[in-house]
């Protein structure tokens, strides 16, 4: 980031009349890191798929997908997809998850223009049936399915990555695959396959040199594993269907998963909004491009202050890496007994002292897209100015998960 003191001036100008909690995207940072990350898959000729879930904004996908290297959605629910679809954003989603949604399905079934842009997840046969009974093979258009490959690492039994697909080794994808290709009314175009314990694993800790050792050495043995094993599972796959896109990889791993030659595309989106999770990898860091700012409402001693709200805690495995962190102005930090409250988040540190009551503190989430889901709209901030207000999904109503 730019000085602290000049970033947090632009900021309080530019949101002046708006009253907090108040979320905004600093244009700047956010074409940035679009770019950049555009810029790492470059050189392997592979575009990027835009992963909703990070984003949660029409408007922010409408002006990453316009940028170039950038081609179509992930999305991670159905009727997130059909709504992007319909309503223009996209003519390529890919639910990234499996789906049970009987009333998505039979709207899907239903649109034969949305059977020729959405493709839904599956990693067992009991998915196809489940599709079945919603509408039988005979009345509707193929359904286009993509298969989810799992990309954990099992070493000696364990199980390093998330828990996803039950579809792990080659042979096991070949299998799914014949069988789906069997099935009237499905179309095999896509396999998936997400290295969380890379993408998704931040390799430098802070404060943890050890542990940093750690992760590297299990990131490159785990990614020497599945380069090998995806790319027999692709050709397996291949053997029973004219895939059109091979996806894997995320954020941060863009550049490696790029270059891995089984790869079609790559999907990214975290690094957009550039949440504090990713302040702890090497490959490459985002620049901070969203915020939140709330309000002091109280100062219980001249030490401390407190601001209205704050509770906005990332999903994941519980902890402090999951709470958001207060960076405007420098010098500030929950209190452990408290942390970030529902209703108001104590703060101490130097920088406690000059904060007065009506002063704004911003905050960066732990997260990316989840932001979103605690305001109605993105304010787009270009130098201090607010420049659009672009509505947020809970702030067009829909809430889709």
């Amino acid at each position: 980031m730019p000085s602290p003191a000049l970033t947090r001036d632009r900021f309080d100008r530019a949101t002046a009349d708006l009253p907090g909690p108040v979320a905004i995207v600093d244009l700047e940072a956010f074409d940035a890191n679009a770019d950049a990350l555009a810029a790492l898959a470059a050189p392997a000729g592979k575009p990027l798929r835009l992963a909703s879930k990070s984003v949660r904004c029409r408007a922010a996908l409408e002006r990453v997908l316009s940028r170039p290297g950038w081609e179509g959605v992930l999305a991670f629910t159905l009727p997130e997809a059909l709504w992007l679809v319909s309503d223009g954003v996209t003519d390529d989603a890919v639910v990234g998850y499996p789906t049970v949604d009987r009333v998505a399905l039979e709207a899907l079934a239903a649109d034969e223009a949305a059977c020729a842009k959405v493709t839904i997840m599956v990693d067992h046969e009991e998915q196809l049936d489940l599709v079945d009974s919603v509408v039988p093979p005979g009345a509707r258009p193929p359904i286009r399915v993509c298969l989810d490959l799992d990309a954990s690492w099992k070493p000696a039994g364990l199980h390093i990555g998330v828990r996803r697909s039950p579809v792990h080794a080659a042979t096991a994808a070949g299998d799914l695959a014949a069988a789906v290709a069997k099935r009237e009314g499905f179309t095999l175009v896509g396999l998936m396959s997400y290295e969380a314990q890379i993408a998704g694993l931040g390799d430098r800790p802070a404060g943890q040199p050890l542990r940093a050792v750690a992760i590297r050495a299990v990131q490159r043995r785990s990614w020497a594993e599945l380069v090998e094993r995806r790319g027999a599972a692709v050709a397996a796959v291949r053997a029973h269907a004219d895939l059109e896109f091979v996806n894997g990889g995320g954020t941060g791993s863009v550049a490696a998963s790029a270059a891995d030659p089984a790869l079609t595309e790559v999907a990214a989106g975290s690094g957009l909004y550039g949440p504090t999770l990713f302040d702890a990898y090497r490959a490459w860091r985002p620049r901070p491009a969203a915020f939140f700012g709330l309000d002091v409402v109280r100062k219980p001693t001249p030490d401390l202050a407190t601001v209205l709200g704050g509770g906005w805690v990332a999903s994941g495995q519980a902890g402090p890496t999951r709470l958001p962190r207060p960076v405007l102005p420098p010098g500030l930090r929950l209190i452990g007994q408290e942390g970030a409250g529902e209703v108001q988040t104590p703060l101490v540190g130097p920088g406690a002292r000059s904060l007065r009551v009506g002063d704004r503190v911003w905050f960066r989430h732990a997260k990316a897209g989840e932001l979103c889901e605690h305001v109605n709209a993105l304010h787009a901030v270009s130098g201090a100015d607010v420049v659009d207000r672009w509505p947020t999904y809970r702030g067009e109503g829909r809430a889709f998960l």
